[in-house]
């Protein structure tokens, strides 16, 4: 069984919800991206989201591509990403999510992307620009692989485009809290729960809820209805507002566990 899927089947059987937590994989440096994801782990997230930086970020606010900047500017690859993976997996047993755009991974080679990824310890794939009716070639791989492949429905999606992304998503889907990019947000939509419940009637697949969440308060709220919470630019902007290393992990790991407890 995939890790992602083990890891809901268990939260559900204890009656918790998942603390999915984001990190731009390169910012500072990947040796730094190591550790982070150590304390992300060790402090009670249930799964880890690895983003990959790209020069085009199209559903990034500006705290995650100015991180995406500064890894591009080390020059961190897809391929650097998978192999930081695959030496540091032992360490973490929570599933990790890979999140890219579409180019890194045609560049690199659907196939061996898919095969390098499972060896390497990957359990999933978000493609915020690779829509499922264009993802045949990546899925039967990734199927084949039991990769899973996540995909976004957003406040906007008709019926018929949730009802496309519900069928192709494994692992988990993916809601997208706000028309707009990722960021922190001090007011979230009223409407979140309204869908969160209109998505569960049409899914037994687990719904979590991202963008925007960046306080426990918030993360309390919406774990209330949906099966996880995403929180990305809240913990990317503990990364890059630290005066030290140390400061840093400090931080992360009290973030994290205030999180994981809010929503406990």
């Amino acid at each position: 069984m995939n890790r992602l899927n083990a890891t809901f089947k268990d939260l559900k059987e204890k009656k918790k919800k998942a603390f999915i937590a984001y990190i731009t994989c390169g910012d500072p440096d990947l040796k730094t991206t190591s550790e982070c994801l150590e304390v992300i782990a060790n402090n009670g997230a249930d799964i880890i989201e690895l983003g990959v930086p790209f020069s085009d970020p199209l559903s990034d606010g500006p705290t995650i591509q100015a991180a995406s900047q500064k890894a591009l500017k080390n020059n961190v690859s897809l391929a650097d990403i998978i192999k930081m993976v695959s030496k540091i997996r032992s360490k973490i047993s929570i599933p990790l999510v890979l999140m890219t755009y579409y180019n890194p991974i045609f560049r690199y080679d659907i196939r061996r992307f898919i095969l390098d990824a499972k060896k390497a310890g990957i359990d999933g794939v978000v493609i915020p620009d690779l829509p499922p009716e264009e993802a045949s070639q990546l899925e039967m791989f990734a199927r084949k692989a039991e990769l899973a492949t996540i995909y976004f429905i957003t406040p906007t999606s008709s019926e018929h485009r949730k009802k496309i992304a519900i069928s192709h998503s494994r692992g988990f889907i993916y809601y997208v809290s706000i028309t707009g990019v990722t960021g922190k947000r001090t007011e979230l939509p009223d409407s979140i729960k309204k869908d969160v419940k209109e998505l569960k009637k049409m899914t037994s697949k687990p719904v979590c809820v991202g963008f925007g969440i960046s306080t426990p308060a918030q993360a309390k709220k919406i774990a209330s209805f949906a099966d996880g919470i995403i929180v990305g630019s809240a913990i990317v902007e503990k990364i890059d507002k630290a005066k030290s290393k140390k400061d840093m992990l400090k931080a992360l790991g009290g973030f994290i566990k205030q999180m994981v407890k809010a929503i406990s």
